[in-house]
């Protein structure tokens, strides 16, 4: 009879049918397959109706398997003679023969197919033999693993063999043994984790590194080992993992390879061993505790697991190394009480009280006490555990409640993954699927299935927050920032979300990156303790910026840039502030995250004692510049150092500005102070080295005037130099006096050329600016540099509206003192000229038309363009100015807040239109300077992170987002309106006053814009 099996004698009483209608179907299939086998086989026929009679310990079994699993219904449906095998000789017995019979079949297999197939079939009754032993409980956690894990090294051994001995009878490679092909091949499969540990779960992957000695392999082919070895063990791959009409061997995974992001499936053996030496991490090391050779040269393999005893196992560990091991831990969020575990959804792995933490208590003991006491360095959890008790770091109670939840969350893990062969650790979120899962391990009922697993982990969670316990967490509240090993850890891509990231595994992956040491700055061992310290901080700093997102990876590409790690990650650790401040400048400031990927060295300055403090004036600023170019003993070295002194000045206004510390007119004057003065320091070099080959003009200089936002005092981040040169010399004056003389007109076109070249040459430190000289007498048809003399007689006779209107905003930088006064009075001399008042006004209305038609506005924070912005304020000053300069030449000044309250003074402007025109100017030049600093083209608001809105309306004084844009739409009309009261109105009447035309319009002529 069926009852008396040798499976059945000392098995307790199976879980119940979760499913009695599966169960029932179930049954029927397995009647109607007896009944169809009856005429061939009717010894098996009759086993199978005595298995589905009542009350038979075979017939609760099969209730059990039917009711609650659709695998090894599948399974069983399958197989019947496997069924009787394993029924009657029991799982021991039956193990060996599975697998002696799989050897003895398949380890000379020549056909790929046959050899998958029996691999597949093989699997298939090795799972159904651990499960129903398991569920019989007549094997132990241990035998269970043990069998899944002895099947894989089996499979992966057939698999190798078979493989190798293709190889040598392909003519790729000569095998010192074809018979035993693995045997001194110099190729090795190193099993890790759960499989290197002989721990396999029911539906575990199996994490493999694959590699190949050298020295040992006699590689015949006729491209290189590596190709060759790595189409091998793609093969291999193949082999165990391709799914086929008769399923999958094991879920293959090749991660746990040195960097696997950047090298090969197969590695040599010196590669690995190099990059252990140089670049392991201490989660590798926590890794290898673990390994073991599983395929192959297993005499190749376990030298090389001996070389890297060092790595693993230190024999003294420095305090960072220590620390760096604790955060291996600290990474993930452990509650010290007071918050309750739910039970439905909880990943009884990863998640909080999980298997991990029980992995990781061991580990991270094992680590530190191992290089000392080989004793702590067993591969499997509970044996390590044991052996810390004896070391005397565990106590007796906690190995004996550790070793109860183990034993628990891992049957747990079996049952949920016999369901449907799942590789999956997550307990169902609804309540039907989660007392399904209840019923198959045992319980009778939901409430005594959600205690029992609650109450594990629960303890799990209360000794692993126990341990370290002196450290302070890397953890959120609330959830893990876990970087370790080859896999995304699902809590660490819940936090980095509710961190504000959009792309977690993207930036889980590149921090893995740094881990592995793919940069400079994170290859020493201490430079990857640090950052590890360093990344949650980090992390949330980045978080709360605008982008996190574009934040994390300019910080990547920052990071990419560093020279080395370990002092600017020390300056971080000993400055928290300071990485808040670079976390804001990457989310929030791209262009200042731009030069401080380039330079960060600037980080230097920040620490200054007066680098928040105000802005010097241009004269100090000049005497700081000189102090600097005071030790240059080259032009190319005098180019240099003006350009790192001007960025680190720009940085600190950009910074000032992001902070909120000046204002946007107070951040126009400092950075146009910075121009000025760079700008007055390489005219004088650029002359001296100019000189040099070519002397002097007698009596000749040059002067450097500017337009635009430099002339006007507004520069912004992203501000060109709008210039014009201006020279004179000697009425008698021809040549210059040099060794090569040029004609006079010919000196100065060329040295404004190397003027030009000085500033926007990139040099090895960047370059200055970029320089726009259209607006020069006769726009880009014109010579480079003018004459005083021509100048005069341009603006006298030739000089258009747009002209005027332009020199409205010029100033002089900088050229000889006598020169500058008189292109000074040159200039207001054309601005007090007496103006046809009429044609003025048409002129500058129908210009601002032609804006409009050809260069819209984008939208509401395009505060250039749109009508009522900037170029309507600057228009309307602009046009008062040359309308009124001639009888009122005190309002004339290039800055557009200087001259607003002058235009106010002499009643041209009533008091609330000026009061408007400013508070619109200033406002625009808030929201043009923040966006100039915080995005890359176009300011798009459905797409703009809250982080922004939030600055632009702070930078506004406003409370909120929306009461920015209602000021801002309020301001645009008010200044608008002025606009067409000042000047379209005007205008229109001006038309009808000019009975004739002007014959060429002032528009129709080259107009910058």
């Amino acid at each position: 009879m069926v009852s008396n099996l040798a499976f059945f004698m000392s098995s307790p009483p199976f879980p119940q049918p979760f499913d009695a209608e599966k169960a029932a179907t179930g049954l029927e299939r397995w009647r109607e397959d007896a009944a169809r086998r009856s005429g061939d086989d009717p010894d098996l026929a009759a086993f199978m109706q005595d298995c589905i009679a009542a009350g038979t310990p075979a017939r609760a079994l099969l209730d059990c398997c039917f009711g609650n699993s659709p695998f090894l219904t599948a399974c069983l449906l399958r197989d019947p003679v496997f069924v009787r095998q394993l029924l009657e000789t029991g799982p021991d017995a039956t193990r060996t023969a599975l697998f002696d019979g799989i050897r003895a079949s398949l380890s000379a297999e020549r056909k790929i197919d046959v050899l998958m197939r029996g691999l597949r079939v093989g699997k298939r009754r090795v799972a159904l033999l651990t499960a129903l032993a398991d569920i019989a409980g007549l094997w132990p956690l241990e035998t269970v693993t043990e069998t899944l894990s002895d099947y894989a090294e089996t499979a992966l051994s057939l698999a190798s063999g078979h493989l190798l001995r293709e190889g040598h009878l392909g003519g790729h490679l000569r095998l010192p043994n074809p018979d035993q092909p693995e045997e001194n091949s110099g190729f090795v499969v190193l099993g890790m984790g759960k499989l290197g540990a002989r721990e396999l779960n029911y539906s575990s992957d199996i994490d493999i590194i694959v590699l190949y000695d050298h020295d040992r392999i006699d590689y015949t082919g006729t491209k290189s080992p590596q190709e060759f070895f790595v189409r091998l063990t793609k093969s291999l791959v193949r082999i165990m993992d391709e799914r086929t009409g008769d399923g999958y061997v094991f879920r293959t995974d090749l991660r746990l390879r040195p960097d696997p992001g950047s090298t090969a499936v197969a590695i040599s053996t010196d590669a690995a061993e190099t990059y252990y030496e140089s670049f392991g991490q201490n989660w590798e090391r926590a890794a290898m505790i673990k390994v073991r050779t599983v395929a192959g040269d297993r005499e190749r393999g376990a030298a090389f697991v001996r070389h890297l005893r060092p790595f693993v196992w230190r024999r003294s560990l420095d305090f960072y190394a220590i620390q760096d091991i604790h955060s291996i831990k600290r990474q993930i969020n452990a509650h010290r009480g007071g918050a309750t575990v739910a039970v439905a959804g909880h990943n009884i792995k990863v998640g909080r009280g999980g298997i991990r933490e029980i992995e990781f208590f061991a580990q991270t003991q094992q680590l530190i006490w191992g290089g000392r006491v080989p004793e702590v360095r067993p591969a499997r959890t509970l044996d390590a555990i044991n052996a810390l008790v004896t070391l005397g770091q565990v106590d007796e109670a906690v190995r004996d409640d550790l070793d109860r939840c183990y034993r628990f969350l891992r049957g747990l893990e079996h049952r949920l993954q016999m369901i449907d062969d799942a590789q999956t650790q997550t307990l169902p979120e609804d309540d039907a699927r989660l007392t399904h899962v209840a019923a198959f391990y045992g319980f009778g009922d939901l409430p005594s299935f959600h205690a029992a697993v609650r109450g594990i982990l629960e303890t799990v969670e209360r000794h692993y927050a126990a341990l370290f316990e002196e450290a302070p967490s890397l953890a959120p509240d609330n959830g893990n920032l876990v970087f370790t090993g080859h896999e995304d850890d699902p809590g660490t891509l819940a936090t980095l979300s509710s961190m504000g990231f959009t792309n977690p595994q993207s930036i889980a992956a590149t921090i893995r990156g740094w881990h592995h040491g793919r940069y400079r700055a994170t290859r020493s061992t201490r430079s990857k303790e640090l950052l590890t310290e360093l990344i949650p901080t980090l992390l949330a700093a980045l978080g709360r910026t605008a982008q996190p997102d574009s934040a994390f990876f300019r910080f990547d590409e920052f990071l990419a840039g560093l020279p080395a790690g370990v002092q600017i990650f020390s300056l971080f650790h000993a400055n928290p502030p300071l990485l808040d401040l670079v976390a804001e400048i990457m989310g929030d400031a791209p262009r200042l995250a731009s030069i401080l990927a380039k330079r960060p060295s600037m980080l230097d300055s920040v620490l200054a004692l007066d680098f928040f403090d105000a802005i010097p004036g241009a004269e100090v600023l000049g005497t700081e510049l000189d102090r600097q170019l005071d030790h240059c003993h080259s032009y190319e070295e005098i180019l240099d150092v003006s350009r790192l002194w001007s960025n680190g000045r720009r940085f600190q206004v950009g910074v000032q500005t992001l902070r909120r510390l000046i204002d946007a007119r107070e951040a126009g004057y400092a950075l146009t102070n910075i121009a000025d003065v760079v700008l007055s320091r390489l005219l004088t070099a650029t002359e001296a080295e100019f000189t040099r080959l070519h002397g002097t003009v007698p009596g000749g200089g040059l002067a450097v005037v500017a337009l635009g936002k430099m002339g006007g005092r507004e520069m912004t981040a992203t501000s060109d130099l709008d210039l014009i040169t201006v020279y004179d010399t000697a009425e008698d004056a021809e040549t210059s006096d040099g060794p090569k003389p040029l004609s006079r007109n010919d000196y100065f076109i060329r040295l404004t050329q190397r003027f030009v070249n000085a500033i926007t040459a990139l040099t090895a430190e960047g370059r200055l600016y970029e320089v726009d000289m259209r607006l020069r007498p006769s726009g880009s048809k014109g010579p480079l540099a003018v004459s005083l003399p021509a100048f005069l007689k341009y603006n006298a006779e030739d000089a258009w509206t747009w002209e005027k209107l332009a020199q409205t905003r010029a100033r002089i930088v900088c050229g000889p003192p006598e020169l500058c006064r008189k292109v000074e009075a040159a200039l207001r001399t054309s601005l007090t000229a007496a103006q046809d008042p009429d044609k003025v006004l048409v002129d500058v209305a129908d210009m601002r038309a032609l804006m409009a038609r050809e260069r819209k506005a984008t939208n509401l924070f395009d505060v250039k363009l749109h009508r009522g912005g900037l170029v309507d304020v600057e228009f309307i000053v602009q046009y008062l100015l040359l309308r009124h300069a001639a009888t009122l030449p005190q309002i004339l000044t290039p800055t557009v807040g200087e001259a607003l309250p002058r235009l106010r003074g002499a009643g041209l402007l009533t008091a609330d239109q000026a009061a408007t025109l400013l508070e619109a100017q200033g406002l625009w030049l808030a929201v043009q300077g923040l966006l100039r600093y915080s995005i890359d083209g176009t300011f798009n608001e459905a797409e703009a992170p809250a982080g922004l809105t939030q600055r632009l309306a702070a930078a506004a004084a406003e409370p909120d987002f929306d009461r920015l844009k209602t000021r801002m739409t309020d301001l645009y009309d008010r200044v608008h309106s002025i606009f067409r009261i000042l000047i379209d109105e005007p205008a229109e009447q001006a038309r009808i006053r000019r009975t004739a035309a002007a014959p060429d319009s002032p528009v129709a002529k080259e107009c910058p814009q």
